[in-house]
């Protein structure tokens, strides 16, 4: 990528470009969010930010909504209405970026244990980019008309946030947008930009297993029967899942994050836990790895003589982000107007999973999601010639920080040109202008 590839030429310059002010603004409101990291349906102090953020510049507040879910309203005269959503969590990790505005916060995660808290996805670059839309979109009313719903949304790690601002009454609550825009920014070029028509994101799937043995010394194990040794077998065994049980022209990833049982070397335990996840972008290949991995389990636990079958407790459910065509080429013309060309890239389903398209779903309307990169365009370039992508840091690595720019202006950008789609009536013929 040239060295002028994120800015675009003079003659393109519209309303959506921010200025310096706002860009050091938001800059300084990104790491202060960076620093305070937030977990899951926790977001209480990032939450009170958007919310004060909103009232600035003129929104009806909405806050609590679904536990810290906060929706801020904008009515400018008839026209289409637009959500824009961003997430607000971070992860049970401990950072290692070494960034003078790291993470140094510690907190208890929803399993009672006590963590170290990351904005290791970059959901802090996405309330900024949201915060920077709101108020370009208020400060130029007299350039589009119609209403904004702008959502900072707790809880997407653990696929409890969307859920539980749809529960609290969020469609009853709110306008009908006529479409739903969000964004993530992920280990691509800064500057650049990905979409996909129909799957963007893959469904997943969260079990926790608990498989059931007899604790004995570890000096008797004929007294035993050994759920370490079931444990394992069955790891290793649901790797043939995707192997054995998948057809090679489809895809799946089938992983066991978490193995525990037991406290001390000479005692053999009574039970073992084991945390996995699943991601698919079929229906049907879903449904037969989720059976293909209960069946297993269950099979392993019975080969054993466990004292009664495994517990399966569901952490979080997914569905898959597919992307609505018509209002995808609605996006992608207006992003292309706005970036130009160079700028955007139809890319390859990606394995991530996301809550977003329950909005969606839950008022019927449109979904459309796509990906900002986050990576210094020299070290992705350098790396890309070494055939050495796979090294960069990526998303819910505890060295993932996106670089502050261009990735902060593209992000702001992108949603209101996506936005514009809709909001600015000259959308037919000059969709940013």
């Amino acid at each position: 990528m040239s060295a002028d590839a994120t800015k675009r030429a003079p003659a393109q310059q519209s309303w959506l470009d921010l200025s310096d002010e706002l860009l050091a603004e938001l800059e300084e409101m990104y790491k202060d969010i960076h620093a305070h990291p937030e977990l899951s349906m926790q977001e209480t102090r990032t939450a009170g930010l958007s919310a004060a953020w909103l009232r600035r510049h003129g929104y009806e507040v909405t806050e609590g909504i679904g536990g810290t879910g906060v929706v801020g309203l904008l009515r400018n005269g008839e026209g289409a209405t637009v959500l824009l959503r961003a997430d607000m969590d971070a992860l049970p990790i401990e950072e290692s970026t070494g960034l003078s505005y790291a993470s140094r916060e510690s907190g208890i995660d929803r399993f009672g244990q006590s963590t170290a808290i990351a904005h290791s996805c970059g959901h802090d670059m996405h309330v900024a980019w949201l915060m920077g839309a709101t108020r370009i979109l208020s400060e130029n009313r007299d350039r589009w008309h119609g209403t904004v719903i702008a959502v900072f949304q707790p809880g997407e790690e653990t696929a409890q946030g969307a859920r539980a601002m749809i529960e609290d009454g969020m469609v009853k609550r709110f306008p009908k947008p006529d479409v739903t825009l969000g964004q993530h920014v992920m280990p691509l070029s800064a500057g650049q930009i990905g979409w996909r028509k129909g799957t963007m994101l893959s469904a997943g799937d969260s079990w926790e297993v608990t498989l059931y043995g007899r604790g004995a010394h570890g000096s008797m194990p004929q007294k035993s029967i050994d759920p370490v040794v079931m444990a394992a077998a069955a790891v290793m065994r649901l790797q043939t899942v995707v192997s054995r049980e998948v057809a090679m022209t489809d895809s799946a990833v089938v992983t066991v994050g978490t193995l525990r049982a037991g406290m001390s070397e000479n005692v053999i335990p009574d039970r073992a836990l084991l945390r996995l996840n699943v991601r698919t972008f079929k229906d049907q290949v879903r449904t037969r790895a989720l059976a293909a991995i209960r069946r297993i389990l269950d099979a392993e636990a019975a080969a054993s003589g466990a004292s009664k079958p495994p517990d399966y407790t569901v952490l979080s459910e997914y569905p898959r982000t597919q992307n609505d065509e018509a209002a995808m080429d609605r996006v992608v013309a207006a992003l292309g107007h706005h970036f130009g060309s160079n700028r955007i890239h139809e890319i390859e389903p990606a394995t991530a999973s996301e809550d977003f398209s329950l909005f969606g779903a839950a008022w019927d309307v449109p979904v459309v999601f796509w990906v900002i990169g986050g990576i210094d365009p020299d070290r992705y370039r350098a790396a890309e010639q070494a055939g050495t992508l796979d090294a960069i840091p990526a998303n819910h690595a505890p060295d993932f920080a996106p670089v502050i720019h261009p990735t902060l202006r593209t992000g702001v950008e992108a949603m209101l040109a996506a936005a514009g789609a809709w909001l600015i009536s000259e959308t037919a013929s000059s969709p940013v202008a």
